[in-house]
């Protein structure tokens, strides 16, 4: 970069723009990722947090001490290490207090630090009290006893940490988020007793598996008592790479026919459940919800009361849907990107973050050890000294009281070292008692036998591993805690659709012969006393539920599909079915369907054609409709017959001719759409030139009788009665007695 640089006559330094942009913005990025964003996996704490921890402790802050102003805390951080905004430093503080988003809260607040339902809504910082909480001893616990580096601040005038000396791996602990650029974090909280527990089998082998790791570590811990839903294989992926997501769910309860949700997932507010489920409500989308109240207090943090509207109303279903629908289930993404010790960011996973803390941990145990054992060396130096001094009383006093040097007399003399010469001078007169050289060698004979303990432990890797694994049992039973959030597994929460959620009424859509229609409600309507619009007429109608679908047929064979409850009432005349959907031109409705998914209807047109299908079949959220059945050229459409039971339904069909043909439904096939089979011959001559056709199509079950109409003459017949009109699928059928042959209209009758 230094070569690219020119300079013009004036002296100014010259360099293209893109490299310095480029420059530029890498500085700033790797400023961001390392001293902004990410979380170091030693104590697992951005810098800011880092220096808030400090600052408290160089206050006096501790879990002992009284309360002090927040913003004390504050100038300090900004004063001395973080010359940064006092909003953004002061909101880090109050994350590192609230209850609700720490899983281990670092900061013991006093006054308003926010609550579950608006993390935000925190008092400013002159009005709180904040100290340390005894968890935050974890972190600064070793700070004094050379077990990490110290760096200059900003302005150079004092020095701090580059790191905690954390004695358990924060880093899961608590978890942290954290935006960065061109990268992110999102690490979740664990329970401290399954971490250690892990930590312990992995010093205790380092071949240790993440399977194996896996069965001390089930799986996230949050503050909160929602279930923690996410399937153990996505765990275990997550777990493996290092990326994946966590699902959570509410809990609720019943009580006295209410629902009664008692644990939110994390960090959701209450209020926005309410509101949530209000504006389905306002929206007539739960229609089986009666009630909504939000009953929380401080004996009871979270409690939302749901009414259902009667006893009828499936819970279940209703929970699966505000699930679905609700932040009631909540999805939280997982990246653990940290900062490792080379000081680089990368995503790790759960075994290579416990071995880079443990590494972290044993180089820390390692400096803690050295420090103490320099300074019980240079404590063994100085007793040694004081211990010639003493053998040598009346020549020390001499020399002190004679000599104008006596420092360099007494090296001299003695031969010894500058630092004994010194403590011997240092010496306070009433420590020359007799008693007193007992003490020092009591306390000789202490360090010489902690010095011999220090360097056994120094000289084992063993050893420092069984230390640590004794100080991290230590304090998880001093700060563990049974886990929150319970692992279970649950079925996949499935909202309701449009139909379910619409109350279940009886209703009648009408249709008229112009293709008008209407709802009515209620199956006892009297279609007779309904006005029509000049010109137009009753053509059919078909009786259902309100949150049923009703198909419409036209005479081209393309069927469409509404819901029941969006037609019209039947107060007024209805409206035109061309204006709900697209109909190609000329097309006439035909019939009018409303049913179950799984009910049975046929379809049959004039040329003796036809088959049977589901009524889903013929179901289509399209505006252009569904082809459902092909219609040859000439022919018409029948009216949809229902099929009430397929194995021992019969179908009778009429010719214009005369000719009459009973049938097993179950002889018909079974179609989605198509063409259907030929269900009752009529000679290709009378086809071709459309004399004869199929007038009529009935399906008859059980005692139910067909009534054949002939102008003002009538016969009726029962099934046994038509036996003697059987055919087989496909033949031309039989002729009515003479007078019946001419039929205008058909009626069956139960």
């Amino acid at each position: 970069m230094v070569e690219n640089l020119e300079l013009n006559y004036e002296g100014v330094e010259k360099q293209p723009l893109h490299e310095f942009t480029e420059k530029a913005y890498l500085d700033y990025s790797m400023y961001v990722i390392l001293d902004r964003a990410l979380p170091h996996i030693g104590d697992g704490l951005k810098p800011v947090q880092r220096r808030i921890i400090y600052a408290m402790s160089e206050l006096g802050l501790s879990a002992s001490s009284k309360h002090k102003k927040s913003a004390r805390t504050v100038g300090d951080v900004l004063g001395k290490f973080h010359p940064h905004g006092d909003t953004a430093c002061y909101e880090a503080m109050v994350l590192m207090a609230q209850e609700f988003s720490y899983r281990y809260p670092l900061i013991d607040g006093q006054g308003n630090f926010g609550s579950p339902d608006d993390p935000k809504s925190f008092a400013a910082m002159r009005y709180t009290e904040s100290r340390l909480s005894a968890f935050a001893r974890v972190l600064l616990q070793e700070l004094g006893q050379g077990t990490v580096d110290w760096l200059p601040n900003f302005d150079g005038t004092l020095q701090e940490p580059s790191l905690l000396p954390a004695r358990l791996p924060h880093i899961l602990l608590n978890g942290t988020t954290g935006i960065a650029v061109g990268m992110a974090t999102d690490l979740p909280p664990h329970n401290i007793r399954e971490i250690a527990s892990a930590c312990i089998r992995l010093l205790d082998s380092s071949r240790t598996t993440l399977d194996q790791l896996r069965e001390h570590v089930k799986g996230p811990d949050y503050p909160t008592e929602a279930e923690i839903i996410t399937p153990e294989n996505e765990l275990d992926s997550l777990y493996e790479t290092g990326h994946g997501s966590i699902r959570m769910r509410a809990v609720y309860e019943r009580e006295d026919g209410d629902i009664i949700v008692t644990a939110l997932p994390h960090q959701v507010s209450g209020s926005r459940i309410i509101e949530q489920i209000a504006q389905q409500m306002l929206d007539k989308k739960l229609p089986m919800v009666d009630d909504l109240r939000d009953e929380s207090d401080h004996e009871n943090p979270t409690r939302l009361v749901i009414v259902p509207r009667s006893n009828r109303v499936d819970v279940e279903a209703l929970m699966g849907h505000l699930f679905a629908t609700t932040d009631l289930e909540r999805t939280y993404r997982v990246n653990m990107n940290v900062i490792g010790t080379n000081g680089r960011p990368q995503v790790k996973n759960l075994k290579q973050i416990l071995q880079e803390w443990i590494a972290f941990r044993i180089s820390t145990v390692c400096r803690r050890l050295e420090w103490r054992l320099g300074n019980v060396d240079k404590r063994l130096h100085v007793l040694e000294g004081l211990l010639i001094a003493f053998l040598n009383l009346d020549e020390v006093i001499r020399i002190v009281r004679t000599e104008d040097k006596p420092k360099s007399v007494l090296i001299k003399t003695f031969k010894i070292s500058e630092i004994q010469a010194e403590a011997i001078l240092e010496t306070k007169l009433r420590h020359l008692a007799k008693l007193e050289e007992m003490k020092i060698r009591q306390e000789q004979q202490e360090l010489s036998e902690e010095k011999q303990a220090l360097e056994k432990l120094l000289g084992s890797d063993r050893r420092i591993k069984t230390l640590i694994k004794k100080e991290i049992m230590e304090d998880a039973e001093i700060h563990g805690d049974d886990r929150r959030s319970p692992i279970v597994s649950r079925d996949v929460a499935r909202a309701l659709d449009e139909n379910d959620l619409m109350p279940s009424e009886a209703l009648t859509v009408v249709l008229s012969e112009k293709g008008w229609v209407r709802a009515a409600k209620g199956h006892e309507i009297d279609v007779t006393g309904l006005s029509f619009k000049s010109g137009d007429g009753f053509l059919t109608m078909a009786q259902g539920k309100s949150n049923q679908s009703v198909v419409f047929i036209d005479s081209y064979g393309r069927s469409y599909a509404t819901t029941a409850h969006s037609l019209p009432s039947a107060r007024g005349q209805g409206e035109p079915l061309t204006g709900r959907f697209k109909t190609a031109s000329g097309a006439e409705f035909i019939s009018c369907v409303m049913a179950r998914d799984d009910d049975l209807y046929l379809l049959s047109t004039s040329l003796g054609y036809g088959f049977v299908c589901h009524f889903e079949d013929m179901l289509t959220r399209n505006k252009n409709g569904k082809a459902l059945i092909s219609i040859s050229s000439g022919a018409r459409l029948m009216p949809a017959c229902t099929i009430k039971d397929f194995e021992t339904d019969q179908v009778v069909s009429i010719t214009s001719d005369g000719y009459i043909g009973l049938l097993d439904i179950k002889s018909i096939p079974q179609l989605s759409k198509g063409k259907g089979n030929k269900i009752l011959g009529i000679p290709p001559k009378k086809l071709k030139t459309g004399e004869e056709s199929v007038s009529f199509v009935a399906c008859l079950s059980g005692k139910q009788k067909l009534v054949i109409h002939c102008g003002k003459k009538y016969k009726s017949m029962n099934l046994r009665e038509l036996e003697e009109y059987r055919i087989d699928r496909g033949k031309r059928g039989r002729k009515l007695p003479r007078g019946y042959q001419k039929v205008s209209a058909i009626e069956i009758v139960d």
